[in-house]
């Protein structure tokens, strides 16, 4: 009896330890590619795969409990193995080297600060993170993954800039389905005038999402009432970046772009058929494309055509605008007549236009900001903002053609614009 007590015992005692899953690896050990990281509560592996029906080996992170293996990070996207001698080590240095046939490195990362006993570990999260041994500290982290995203935003990742250093993080695309490598679309923040996330297609703007407002994008519907994450902009000093997080965190969410079908998607995890939902998308329609309409164009979906001139506008090219080629966009009925004094009038529910020729002044109100922009022959168009709703009024004033301008029909959604208009299509002279 003592002897079968004994054996199971064994038995019980190697089971524990060879399902228990592995979530780092210190100087002395590496990551051959048969072998994977699983990170302690299990969501997320490190490991060597090939896509889709590519023969080239890769290392990156994928959910670890879904069948599909989907990848949300990719460290050697240009440089891919073509055979299983893939090896990951990490250095005394803390540096992090992925070689071939234990002697080319094809990857690494670059590390400016040094620890005794440096460790390579995959958190819960989905970050792969450099840290000492004996300090967890996120602050302290010599090296993490979530600074160097691919194509997939995770919970807790922030997209955005550090002011400081000039350091972005920005998704790009994968060129396609079988190949990691980056492509064209790419997503990150954009500060030109003001704060706003920007999709573009090589060095062209493709999908913007329109001024921060405090609460929300002024060119993406309004919604924190979904039940799968929130979502916040942080801008100051130091830093601007996006971030969301999972309300639940037992639905899984994540951000990703589509090179083929140049979108910006994100999916939630639908348990009962073991597979990705769709919830959103961006472009989410032809008024989200960039500059659709043409300088003083406003896109509306609900309309046929769906380019609209602002009021008090019409089309620059009549003929052209019927056929459907808006590039010419649209110019004042009426001439203007700074000297003189112009007027401005309201549209409601608009996304804000480009930011390219937007400048930011402080003001206390609206009266103080159309005086501003009043004072200027090239100003365009204002609206009075809180960008950060810490109490700081700003006024917001564009300069030249109002471009990428989208209409929404909720009280909810866009904003507030007062654009510049000759005072004799006011009566009053202003309206604000």
């Amino acid at each position: 009896m003592g002897f079968y007590f004994y054996i199971v015992c064994c038995f019980l005692i190697f089971f524990s330890k060879v399902s228990t899953a592995i979530d780092t690896i210190s100087v002395s050990e590496s990551l051959t590619d048969s072998m994977t990281l699983v990170s302690n509560d299990e969501s997320f592996a490190l490991g060597f795969f090939s896509p889709g029906t590519s023969n080239n080996r890769y290392l990156g992170i994928w959910y670890h409990n879904d069948p599909m293996q989907t990848v949300v990070w990719v460290a050697n996207r240009v440089n891919p193995i073509n055979d299983s001698t893939g090896m990951l080590k990490i250095e005394s240095s803390g540096r992090v080297v992925l070689q071939v046939q234990n002697t080319t490195a094809v990857w690494s990362t670059n590390t400016t600060a040094s620890v005794q006993n440096p460790v390579l570990q995959l958190l819960d999260s989905g970050n792969l993170v450099v840290r000492d041994e004996k300090d967890s500290n996120p602050e302290h982290y010599l090296w993490q993954s979530f600074d160097y995203p691919s194509d997939t935003m995770l919970p807790g990742m922030k997209i955005g800039i550090d002011l400081r250093t000039g350091f972005q993080r920005r998704l790009t695309a994968w060129k396609s389905w079988d190949d990691p490598s980056p492509g064209d679309l790419t997503y990150g923040v954009e500060l030109e005038g003001g704060p706003e996330m920007g999709l573009w297609k090589g060095l062209r703007k493709y999908a913007m999402s329109g001024l921060w407002l405090g609460d929300r994008f002024s060119g993406i519907r309004d919604v924190r009432s979904n039940s799968i994450y929130d979502y916040n902009f942080v801008w100051n000093k130091k830093e601007a970046y996006y971030i969301f997080s999972l309300k639940n965190k037992s639905v899984l969410s994540r951000v990703v772009l589509n090179q083929t079908e140049s979108v910006r998607k994100r999916y939630a995890w639908n348990p009962e058929n073991q597979a990705w939902d769709m919830f959103s998308k961006r472009p989410s329609d032809d008024c989200d494309i960039y500059g659709l309409c043409g300088p003083n164009g406003n896109c509306d979906y609900n309309k046929l055509p769906i380019c609209q001139c602002l009021r008090a506008f019409s089309p620059k090219w009549p003929e052209k605008w019927k056929s459907s080629d808006y590039s010419g966009g649209c110019i004042h009925n009426k001439p203007l007549n700074c000297q003189t004094g112009d007027g401005f009038i309201p549209i409601m529910r608009v996304k804000s236009p480009d930011i390219t020729n937007l400048q930011v002044n402080k003001a206390t109100n609206l009266k103080e900001c159309e005086a501003e922009c009043s004072k200027n022959c090239s100003c365009m168009a204002y609206t009075n903002l809180d960008f950060t709703r810490g109490g700081d009024s700003s006024c917001a004033m564009w300069y030249g053609g109002l471009v990428d301008i989208k209409q929404f029909q909720s009280d909810s959604d866009g904003m507030k614009l007062f654009i510049r208009v000759s005072a004799s299509e006011t009566g009053t002279g202003s309206l604000s």
